[in-house]
């Protein structure tokens, strides 16, 4: 698994469909902090790109912006908060939460982490990579992974099963998702995220129960995103 964890849910469902938005809304609010306009804050560009492919409607997505620009009064002041860990046999997870209120986050998360172990700073993360990944579609069967990543200045990349994933070293993110549609890649997500270095491979069993853990994790409101090194 190069990539953030998946879930199962499917993107069709109305709970679905409202958790994606939620995640979508919170990424936009926190960066257009950095400038409401999109085209002068690549941050805040790759997630209404994101919001767009997620059908969000333009008012909601619009309202993020002004929120997080300081624009509209009432903005809800987001903390970003990293929590290390193993799901059950030992798999390493790293969560990133965008919360409004710290002390919510901190149960909900001791709470999903009762069959795993929480831990502290620094107890996984030395085995994962933090790189700019971008995940893309290849608009043809002529095109080459490999040409594409060698030409765009992504360092590395891997066969996923909804297309490929190209790494790059966070400053290049930017530069690298703008290439490769020149080289026949459709981009789906451009973001910065942790690359496991090791992967655990398990049993059919453990696995839906590390998968289990892993999606209860993601269904809170608080969790932007999760990684685990699962094979």
């Amino acid at each position: 698994m190069g990539a953030q964890w998946k879930t199962k849910i499917k993107a069709t469902s109305a709970s679905a469909r409202g958790l994606v938005f939620t995640k979508l809304v919170r990424e936009i609010t926190v960066a257009a902090r950095g400038g409401s306009d999109p085209s002068m804050n690549s941050r805040l560009r790759l997630a209404v790109e994101q919001a767009r492919k997620a059908s969000m409607p333009r008012e909601t997505l619009e309202r993020a912006i002004k929120k997080g620009a300081g624009l509209l009064e009432g903005g809800a002041d987001y903390e970003k908060l990293t929590y290390e860990g193993f799901a059950p046999h030992r798999v390493p997870v790293i969560v990133e939460c965008l919360t409004d209120n710290l002390n919510r986050t901190v149960s909900n998360i001791r709470v999903l982490f009762r069959k795993g172990q929480l831990g502290s700073t620094g107890s996984v993360s030395w085995d994962f990579d933090f790189l700019g990944m971008v995940e893309a579609e290849a608009r043809s069967a002529d095109a080459d992974p490999e040409l594409a990543a060698i030409e765009s200045g992504a360092d590395d990349f891997s066969i996923e099963e909804t297309g490929v994933l190209f790494f790059t070293a966070p400053t290049d993110l930017d530069a690298v998702q703008k290439s490769l549609p020149g080289f026949g890649y459709e981009v789906q997500k451009a973001y910065l995220g942790y690359r496991p270095k090791t992967l655990v491979t398990l049993g059919a069993a453990e696995r839906e129960e590390v998968e289990a853990f892993l999606q209860a994790i993601d269904e809170d409101d608080d969790v932007q995103t999760v990684y685990a090194g699962l094979a």
